[in-house]
């Protein structure tokens, strides 16, 4: 199971951590998007998590490693047994995961975040709002929808790009960038985050805006999510901008999956799914594997359509003029 080109580096490793040349047992896990390889091992009869990464990426290795140890450092991600940058390689601790409710995931992710974002700040920086203009642009090049079928979306999404801060050092904070169901352990009594190769410097909404997608499920939820994690800080610009990062992170999720999912043929976005909330609760609870090129496009589609819809109410409109008279348009 170990690539063949690896096979030394691992050996290596388990070497320097446990003293012992190799793992009495293996187990590839297949959850999630990520590139890497992913195995449960088992030393000296304890289980641990190896991982390893296999995609070229413009990306330095040490973004990942130094934002793994800052998380471990701090509680928020599994213990750490080996890290090697040259390799790729780290081996930490494993946790089994147990179902998540999400009312109480509601509560512990608020909490969880805002410990995060509170961390020393993670020394590389993503701007998510230019990372999601990228993949609109890949989208649009494609040509999988006629670009006057979405004119009007692209008008009313403009005026997001237009408003929303790009360089706010009040929220620029050590963010995950990527929690989802599947980057989060739950051991039955508290939560961890894995899975740390997207983290970086970044906007505090973009890391909010994720997992509402799963536990926020109506106004009340919204309040609550919120209020748990600005406390008495909490008032109507960060909810105002909240609700437009949701809103581009929609964009970057629709984007994102519909070129690969679509295999380069056109689309119809109005087709049938289900409900934003009926798709996610499933996401959360495993029933929905998004390796899956027809579930990816319906994930795509999923967000497309809250999207259509968010941006054609009147908090969309408030929303704007409240971000707007609070910030300058960058």
């Amino acid at each position: 199971m170990i690539p063949e080109n690896k096979r030394m580096a691992v050996t290596t490793a388990l070497q320097t951590a446990f003293n012992t040349p190799a793992f009495e047992d293996i187990e590839p896990l297949t959850k999630g998007l990520s590139g890497a390889l992913v195995f449960k091992i088992t030393v000296n009869g304890k289980p641990y998590l190896l991982r390893i990464i296999t995609r070229e990426s413009r990306d330095k290795p040490e973004y990942y490693f130094d934002c793994l140890q800052n998380a471990a450092n701090a509680g928020l991600a599994p213990a750490i047994h080996y890290l090697s940058v040259e390799d790729k390689i780290s081996i930490t601790d494993y946790i089994e995961d147990h179902c998540f409710p999400v009312p109480d995931a509601r509560i512990k992710m608020a909490e969880m975040l805002r410990v995060l974002h509170a961390t020393p700040k993670f020394p590389y920086r993503l701007n998510y709002l230019e990372a999601s203009e990228t993949f609109l642009q890949k989208f649009l090049a494609s040509g999988i929808v006629p670009k006057n079928e979405i004119k009007d979306l692209l008008d009313l999404y403009a005026r997001i790009e237009n408003v929303y801060p790009r360089n706010d050092p009040d929220n620029l904070v050590s963010c995950h960038n990527d929690v989802k169901r599947d980057n989060i352990i739950y051991d039955g009594l508290r939560s961890w985050l894995v899975d740390w190769e997207a983290a970086r410097l970044n906007d505090r909404y973009v890391d909010l805006a994720a997992i509402a997608n799963f536990v926020v499920k109506d106004e009340k939820n919204e309040n609550d999510f919120l209020k748990r994690y600005f406390r008495d800080t909490f008032d109507e610009y960060k909810q105002a901008r909240f609700f437009l990062m949701c809103q581009v992170v929609h964009m970057f999720c629709f984007t994102l999956c519909v070129v690969p999912a679509s295999a380069g043929k056109s689309i119809n976005i109005t087709m049938s799914t289900l409900s934003f909330n009926e798709f996610h609760d499933r996401l959360w609870d495993g029933k929905i594997n998004l390796g899956n090129n027809d579930e990816k496009l319906h994930y795509a589609l999923v967000h497309v359509k809250k999207l259509q819809h968010s941006l054609q109410t009147k908090r969309f409109d408030e929303s704007l003029r409240i971000v707007g008279n609070y910030h300058k348009p960058y």
